[in-house]
């Protein structure tokens, strides 16, 4: 049998004079292009314009940059190729045999089964027959794809051989709409091969022969819309980081939203960022070269919005390596290369440049991102020579306020919380009415991360919403409702709007309230206990609103005021717990209530099993709160809910600090024996349920604890000399023990019968200073 690799390449010989021209040469025609990639499924999507929360981004010119951008900007998109509509060669056409012979290599390839190793071997050939015609097969538009194919199943050898023998016109390629994919789908092929320790210096070879030719004309590749797209796979290849990752290769507007309210931590936090960089001289020669002054015009590079994408991933690949970065963001800000190692950075005429840039789309992204990643000296000088006494006024701007959203919010210290205040705080009604309300929302997050002007940034926040003349109970209806309030004519009458959707930043500035000190924000209690039963469920029932209910009762408050909101939810568990995001509020009003709230809410969810078994949250509710436990034997599952309670606050007692005691009367299990939940020790507790709940437990309901120090329980008739929720070798229950010889799994037998605890054991021992009496107390609180 002639091998499939063989008749693949004789065809290379087979001349056929019927040939059809049509859809196999290189030509402009949309029809054929669209079919085929509706058929392979390998079409890019349509490119979307980069853009922050509600940036509106309708003034954008044909480059890509702003309606502002400079007329040198703007003629380097028309003279160079910069516009996305041309590009920067003309395509040659494949001849009709070349084409032939692809397309039979795509019917063999997709035809037929053909084994890994014999597919490798025909993708190296066919690769081997491109040489030379590298950016005609890469720019067509039907056999882009089938290149695409080849270079994934080749062998590394002849990827990189490909890679090399396009480096000259790799450019061109980068900037075809279809030669994109191809030069993309090579570079994932490379990332596969980083594991292999013994490729590395082939790849190491091929990523500098690509560098060398990126950077002989970076800034026309930078402001290409495909060309762009590439450059950053390269950069994130040369990082060592996965190529699709989100954090590195595109803006998601809720993900940096979370990062800027202290929801989420920062990717680009520099004590975080991957420190085995597998090619960290390519990298620093590709991003050292691209903004070069003697190569690169930064007035091009700063106001279009592709080479601001490529600057922002190179910022946020060098995040924490403050060398580079203090080369290369005076580069990016437009300080003058002289000054670039001087303290003072940034001069006045550099301030003012900037300041206006940052009004402009694609520089104000890249200025969200230097603020992120910019070392704590270089931020101090953008923030006191830049910003300083012009944060109103770039609040006010439908870019500008993005900027400073990032500023406040990678703010470092006290004294900047201090001064943005000043300027900001009196400010808070005017920007909430401008509609930027993500400024308010990212200062009153900051001022609680970094506990700056807490005291009156909770009270500037309650005064833009409610005079000082008006109860304070209309504060958290109104931030609730936050445009329904500002826009509304008659806002004296104005009252809470059922069937409204809640304002997600609204709702998030409450967020941020509720894990404030409880002095600080009375104000916001006294509004949110005094809701009337119906708004309580109203909000519960909203996402916005469920977040902000869920926040309260995770806040440090008295467990009584928590008990307030929860009590209002009363006889509504149930419907509330079938809502997708209602499972989680449910969780929380459960954790914080008393034995007697808590059987409420499990009895109110008992009719709704079936219902939500089949959701995606209430299999974990129903487990997590035992109602099938609760359903069949009620006893049991108070007293094993008991002794969940008993076991963490014995180790809280234990081992808990002695400065947390006095708030023991803020919180209760039952109605009539109150226990401390200190949140730090949230963890602890998740585990002690989890242990309890997954089969540790006796059908008498005795805490795993209890079993561990022995192999075996010894059985008694009197059920409350039963260690329950204790070690086996704790004191005071060790009197009443028998003297039995007994040996321990992985302890010593000593003489007189007793056994000695193996040494896992010795570091769970309690300390030294536990007392007779503590221990009888919370031995009679277990037995209760």
């Amino acid at each position: 049998m002639v091998s499939i690799g063989l008749r693949a390449l004789a065809l290379r010989n087979h001349k056929s004079h019927n040939l059809s021209q049509d859809g196999l040469m290189m030509g402009e025609g949309k029809t054929s292009y669209d079919d085929v990639g509706k058929r392979r499924k390998m079409g890019r999507k349509g490119s979307k314009k980069e853009s922050g929360f509600h940036r509106n981004d309708s003034n954008k010119n044909e480059s890509g940059g702003a309606s502002g951008a400079t007329g040198r900007a703007q003629s380097f998109s028309q003279d160079k190729g910069g516009s996305v509509s041309q590009a920067s060669f003309v395509r040659k056409q494949v001849d009709p045999e070349t084409a032939k012979y692809f397309s039979e290599i795509t019917n063999v390839i997709e035809g037929t089964e053909v084994d890994v190793e014999e597919r490798s071997v025909i993708c190296g050939t066919a690769l081997e027959e491109a040489r030379g015609k590298e950016v005609e097969l890469a720019t067509d538009y039907i056999i882009s794809h089938t290149m695409q194919t080849l270079l994934e199943g080749c062998s590394l050898d002849r990827l990189c051989s490909f890679l090399r023998s396009s480096a000259d016109e790799f450019s061109q390629i980068c900037m075809d709409r279809s030669g994109s994919h191809v030069a993309e789908t090579a570079l994932k092929s490379l990332a596969r091969h980083l594991e292999d320790d013994e490729s590395h210096s082939l790849i190491t070879e091929t990523l500098s022969v690509l560098c060398e030719a990126i950077v002989a004309d970076p800034v026309e590749i930078m402001c290409n819309c495909y060309g762009s797209h590439v450059l950053r796979r390269l950069l994130c290849l040369c990082k060592g980081v996965p190529m699709d990752s989100l954090e590195f290769h595109s803006t998601n507007p809720s993900v940096v939203l979370a990062e800027r309210l202290n929801l989420r931590s920062s990717h680009v936090d520099g004590h975080k960022t991957l420190q085995n960089q597998p090619f960290p001289d390519q990298l620093k020669f590709l991003i050292s070269e691209m903004v070069d002054p003697s190569r690169a015009d930064m007035a091009v590079l700063q106001a279009n919005q592709y080479s601001s994408l490529v600057l922002q991933t190179a910022l946020k690949l060098l995040a924490g390596q403050e060398e580079d970065l203090i080369r290369l963001i005076p580069i990016l800000l437009g300080c003058p290369t002289e000054a670039a190692s001087e303290e003072n950075l940034i001069e006045v005429k550099t301030a003012k440049k900037v300041r206006r840039l940052v009004e402009e789309n694609a520089y104000s992204h890249l200025m969200e991102v230097i603020l992120a990643v910019a070392p704590d000296a270089i931020y101090n000088e953008i923030f006191t020579k830049v910003f300083k006494n012009s944060l109103f006024r770039l609040s006010s701007h439908f870019c500008g306020n993005f900027v400073i959203q990032a500023l406040i919010s990678h703010a470092r210290s006290q004294e900047h919380i201090k001064l943005i205040f000043e300027e900001l705080g009196p400010k808070f009604r005017e920007l909430l009415e401008l509609g930027r309300a993500g400024v308010v929302a990212a200062l009153v997050a900051a001022s609680q991360r970094l506990q700056g002007n807490q005291r009156e940034c909770c009270q500037a926040l309650a005064d833009a919403v409610c005079s000082r003349d008006e109860s304070s109970a209309c504060i958290i209806p109104r931030l609730l409702f936050l445009d329904n309030y500002l826009y509304s004519v008659d806002k004296e009458n104005w009252s809470w709007p059922s069937g409204f959707k809640m304002h997600v930043l609204g709702s998030l500035m409450l967020q941020s309230i509720f894990k404030y000190p409880s002095e600080f924000i009375k104000a916001y209690l006294t509004s949110i206990t005094s809701l009337e039963d119906k708004y309580v469920l109203e909000a519960s029932k909203d996402p916005a609103g469920a977040r902000v209910i869920e926040a309260f009762l995770l806040s440090s408050i008295s467990a009584k005021q928590k008990y307030k909101i929860v009590a209002k939810l009363r006889g509504h568990f149930g419907e509330l717990a079938v809502i997708p995001s209602g499972a989680f509020t449910i969780e929380k009003c459960f954790n914080v209530s008393n034995m007697s709230m808590k059987e409420t809410i499990v009895s109110e969810l008992l009719p709704f099993q079936a219902e939500l078994s089949k959701s995606k949250q209430g299999p974990y509710l129903l487990k997590k709160l035992d109602v099938e436990g609760f359903a069949r034997r009620p006893e049991q599952w108070r007293s094993r809910l008991t002794s969940k309670q008993s076991v963490f606050n014995e180790f809280y007692e234990a081992f808990g600090q002695k400065d947390a005691k006095s708030s023991r009367s803020d919180n209760f299990l039952s109605d009539s024996h109150k226990i401390t939940q200190a949140e730090k020790f949230k963890g602890i507790r998740k585990e002690i349920d989890d242990g309890l709940s997954s089969g540790f437990v006796s059908k008498s309901g005795t805490p795993f604890l209890a079993y561990q120090g022995s192999t075996k329980v010894k059985k008694s008739g009197d059920q409350k000399s039963k260690a329950r929720g204790f070690p086996k070798d704790n004191d005071d229950f060790s009197k009443s023990k028998s003297k039995k010889h007994k040996t321990s799994k992985d302890g010593e037998t000593l003489p007189g019968g007793k056994t000695s605890a193996p040494k896992n054991e010795k570091k769970r021992r309690r300390k030294e200073g536990s007392s007779e009496s503590l221990n009888k107390k919370l031995k009679a609180g277990i037995n209760d």
